[in-house]
């Protein structure tokens, strides 16, 4: 048995390939329990943003096996999808979960809502009975060390998330925004996020 954490994220793969394998809250119960009675995975837990789509394990199986059980699911072909897959397994996935949710591995350094967003899927994960000793006891350990890591360094001192640094590059870009209008698309929390920076920038 293996710990795997593999998936793509904004680094290795275009916007079209993310939005493709990106999994909404209402198709998370159905994935893991697919993962669970036909993927081969023992635990299993889905963290996906609109940066990153990426799937933590305690699984017999390899990691192509994964890779074809996620193309799949999401009507791609695995030689599609491979290219811009990474995994890690073993100490190398606990090293990973811990990085991302310090926001390490995000496209702001130190953005706040990476946490809360894997704290939202290790929920989904709890609630369709996908965790077991050893994932539950990582992710725990996780948010322990992403709530230290902020107290005891700078990281989060100037909290900055990709809809305020949005912002702010309009306002470079434009000056004040007051006289200006913008057309957001998408409705996830990040485009709801840059609403309410663009609101208080005056828009």
């Amino acid at each position: 048995m293996s710990l795997i954490a593999f998936g793509v994220n904004h680094k290795t793969a275009p916007v079209d390939v993310r939005e493709r394998i990106a999994f909404g809250p209402d198709r998370v119960h159905n994935a893991l329990k697919e993962l669970l009675d036909d993927g081969g995975a023992r635990e299993a837990a889905i963290v996906s943003t609109c940066n990153r789509t990426e799937i933590y394990t305690h699984a017999e199986c390899v990691t192509d096996e994964l890779v074809e059980w996620l193309a799949t699911f999401h009507q791609m072909s695995p030689e599609a999808l491979a290219p811009y897959v990474y995994a890690h397994t073993d100490e190398s996935a606990i090293r990973h979960l811990m990085r991302v949710a310090c926001g390490l591995d995000s496209m702001v350094l130190g953005e706040p809502q990476i946490l809360g967003q894997i704290k939202d899927a290790f929920t989904l994960a709890q609630d369709a009975n996908a965790l077991g000793p050893i994932l539950g006891r990582l992710f725990q350990n996780t948010f322990a060390v992403a709530k230290q890591v902020r107290t005891d360094t700078q990281i989060g001192a100037s909290p900055v998330s990709v809809a305020f640094a949005a912002v702010s590059l309009a306002r470079q870009i434009f000056g004040s925004l007051e006289e200006k209008t913008a057309l957001l698309i998408g409705a996830g929390e990040t485009i709801e996020l840059c609403a309410r920076h663009l609101q208080s920038a005056g828009l």
